[in-house]
């Protein structure tokens, strides 16, 4: 038996969302393009030409949505703020519009005693910070510093849960190396540059936070995975290595004083051109917490056709092993060696789980959606994370991906990572069996499944 006690009463249970991936443009007379209102409307990029133009119309709906989250009894409501919806040119003026629409979202949170937590960037860079070379320019220390100061300022008084990056290297990984994110450029020095923009953001934006609110907790967030060589061989292990370091160590290690891993993955050696006197320090920020958020795990074999590493993934469909929609492999011991080796680390502080989900398919029957994979996954994923923590792991929060089906990047609507159904032509909002099932568990129920959801809220339009 599964039951919420057993994480102790200070434990953080919520779920979280993104801006681009919910919100729809909204008022588009008073904010400016991101990254993504531009890259979606490339040729190409987007599964069936999908938009985040609407997603789950969360800036006219928020009302609702958030009332539904305190039926859910969630108390803890993970989002981040548009920047370019608070500054339309991503420095200057500022868009007293959007500051109020994130004051009704954290004031209305409060009110129903759900806390917010509020993402910084959830890489949705302002359009016109792009055109002037984005996180490739060394500017954006300055930028994100003003963008990040005008938020403490303006909701600091409620806000006392921040974190300042999501997924770093996601965001250039994909971004400016890779090409199949915004802004869809490529290149190694790309994304070395870019990559340590992030991280000396990553640290001075915690400072600054903590100097414009001294009471507040500040973090930030990472992807991991649980990485294994293909066979036990030295080349794959060797491979396995150095995926390890560029997935989960590449940004960790220089917030905790390390420096870049550059022993075990040499490619990170070129980033030293990007290095100026006093970086390495600047290098360093003591987070209160990480964000740890983790899908799965990857299993790495060595190859000579991979530039750079000399590694490639093999993908969950190749191996006969359970997948999600987005070919990842349901396997929930992931987060709880992810756990393990943060927690190995000297001066971790506390983890907290700030992502874990899975996208299955969703059939809706007479106005329900039994997921009952989504639950097993649910449930799976929370008994590791407690078995994490009954060795001793400083974990002290999970936050499920997510609240609501939504825009999943490139892969447009396709995959469906909700507690809460989307018809994306209505705007009509369903619990599915997960989200019943969640709710049950937050109010110290056994977790166990249930065999049906209901529409709870109906037609929200």
């Amino acid at each position: 038996m599964l039951l919420k006690e057993a994480f102790g009463n200070d434990f953080s249970w919520g779920v979280s969302t993104a801006a681009y991936q919910i919100e729809g443009i909204g008022d588009s007379s008073f904010k400016g393009q991101s990254i993504w209102d531009v890259f979606v409307k490339k040729r190409g990029k987007i599964f069936k030409s999908n938009t985040g133009d609407v997603a789950c119309d969360f800036y006219n709906r928020y009302v609702d949505d958030i009332g539904l989250m305190a039926e859910l009894n969630i108390p803890n409501y993970r989002f981040s703020i548009s920047w370019s919806r608070i500054f339309p040119l991503g420095i200057g003026s500022v868009s007293q519009e959007g500051i109020d629409f994130y004051n009704r979202i954290i004031d209305l949170c409060l009110s129903l005693n759900i806390t917010p937590w509020v993402t910084l960037y959830h890489w949705d860079l302002p359009n016109e910070l792009q055109k002037k070379g984005g996180w490739v320019n060394r500017e954006i220390i300055n930028w994100f510093s003003e963008f990040t100061a005008c938020c403490v300022e303006c909701f600091g008084d409620r806000v006392k849960n921040w974190m300042v990056l999501n997924e770093p290297m996601v965001f250039t990984g994909a971004g400016y190396f890779l090409g199949v994110h915004a802004p869809g450029k490529k290149g190694l020095n790309n994304f070395l540059a870019a990559a340590h923009h992030a991280a000396l953001c990553q640290s001075k934006g915690g400072a600054l936070i903590k100097s414009l609110q001294p009471q507040s907790r500040v973090g930030t967030t990472f992807s991991c995975a649980h990485v294994e060589p293909h066979r036990k061989t030295d080349k794959d292990t060797m491979a396995a290595k150095k995926v390890d370091a560029l997935l989960n160590r590449f940004f960790i290690e220089p917030l905790l004083g390390l420096g870049y891993p550059t022993e075990d993955l040499k490619l990170l050696r070129r980033i030293e051109k990007f290095i100026k006197p006093d970086d390495e320090k600047n290098l360093v920020f003591d987070m209160d917490f990480i964000g740890v958020q983790n899908y799965t795990r990857e299993v790495v074999t060595h190859t000579i056709f991979s530039p750079y590493l000399n590694a490639k993934l093999i993908k969950a469909d190749k191996r006969n092993v359970q997948t999600t929609l987005m070919n990842w492999e349901v396997y929930p011991e992931s987060i709880y060696h992810v756990l393990k080796k943060f927690n190995s680390y000297k001066n971790m502080p506390s983890l907290i789980v700030t992502e874990n989900g899975a996208a299955f398919s969703d059939a809706v029957e007479n106005q329900q959606i039994n997921d009952t994979h989504r639950m097993q996954y649910l449930k799976d994923n929370i008994s590791q994370l407690l078995r994490a923590k009954q060795e001793g792991v400083d974990v002290a929060g999970y936050f499920v991906w997510t609240l609501l089906d939504n825009f999943e990047w490139a892969e447009g609507y396709r995959p469906r990572f909700g507690l809460v159904h989307v018809d994306f032509q209505t705007q009509k909002r369903i619990v599915k069996a997960s989200g019943h099932w969640y709710a049950d568990f937050l109010k110290r129920k056994e977790v166990a499944a249930i065999n049906s959801s209901s529409e709870i809220s109906g037609d929200l339009e």
